[in-house]
């Protein structure tokens, strides 16, 4: 970790305080551990997946609750990974891992074109070897890094690519229905862990076989949100409020919403505001809570939420 003045250290400790707030709210608010939980934690060698495993470590320390964590690391091959880095880091930190040598890279690259976005193909690869190791494990839950801006622009993939109006939820259970997948960082800002990676000084390790190509769908739609957070402060925060505030009413999905059982003059189970839902401008956004991207000085979730598992303070 980076030597800081008495300034910074004071800076540090209200972001760490501020990530561990947003991961224990999430965790409340999706059930996401319990007691006796076996948590697989997915360690890419990145920024969000370190400070995923810091954080769940700490809470792992604090919490009233008892559950353990393993550390899984999926070697893909790639030409010039430093196959010690992690393995290293782990034992150093006295965290019990396992490192699973596959090789993807030449499937990936096996199959798809030159100049082709490798994405999908390595994610269903990755994904099929997680969920096979965490069955060998015996997880109760895997643990991924994605954070609050990966859902959003996933949203945007989705929307603008996919014709879709879907994003990344924070909990789910697999396709297969054996696994629950967790992402305790989905309440945590990009940029805020970016930070908190810089000055812990994770020793990262660069995805040579993805996370380098150009003109992805997903940079485009990360540029774009930049821009939008830059140009417009507070408004990544609200997109994600409506992420959590969602009027089937007021969208087209009639498999979702019983449009053609509505009669008029008779009393209908309608989840909405009518068509008053249009009268009001300018539009009155929900309140962005304070206690994940406000006051610092605010208490951790402990100690204003009743949590479950959480004791941060």
């Amino acid at each position: 970790m980076q030597t800081l003045t008495a300034k910074q250290q004071y800076n540090f400790n209200k972001l760490q305080k501020r990530i561990r707030r947003g991961v224990g709210k999430a965790i409340e608010d999706f059930n996401m551990i319990e007691d006796g939980d076996k948590v697989m934690v997915c360690l890419s060698g990145g920024k969000d997946s370190y400070t995923m495993l810091d954080i769940l470590l700490c809470l792992q320390k604090r919490a009233p609750i008892n559950f353990d964590i393993i550390a899984v690391n999926l070697d893909q091959k790639q030409p010039g990974f430093p196959e010690h880095v992690l393995p290293e880091y782990l034992t150093e930190l006295g965290v019990n891992f396992k490192i699973v040598n596959e090789d993807t890279y030449s499937i990936v690259k096996e199959k798809v074109p030159e100049g082709k976005t490798t994405c999908a193909l390595c994610s269903r690869l990755r994904r099929g070897i997680l969920y096979r190791t965490a069955e060998e494990l015996e997880v109760t839950k895997i643990a991924l890094g994605h954070h609050r801006d990966d859902i959003l622009e996933t949203l945007f993939l989705n929307m603008f690519y996919g014709g879709k109006l879907k994003g990344m939820p924070p909990k789910l259970i697999s396709d297969n229905k054996q696994h629950i997948v967790i992402r305790p960082l989905a309440y945590c800002r990009e940029k805020d862990i970016e930070t908190y990676s810089n000055i812990k000084e994770f020793p990262i390790i660069p995805c040579n076989l993805c996370g380098s190509q150009d003109n992805l769908q997903r940079q485009v739609i990360k540029e774009m949100l930049q821009s939008w957070d830059k140009q417009y402060p507070g408004r990544l925060e609200t997109m994600f409020n409506a992420v959590q505030n969602v009027t089937l009413s007021h969208l087209a999905d009639p498999s979702l919403y019983n449009f053609t059982g509505l009669v008029s003059n008779q009393m209908n189970e309608f989840n909405g505001e009518g068509d008053i839902a249009f009268d009001s401008e300018p539009l009155v956004p929900t309140p962005i809570d304070e206690s994940l991207y406000g006051d610092d000085n605010q208490p951790e979730a402990s100690e204003h939420i009743p949590v479950q598992i959480v004791n941060l303070s």
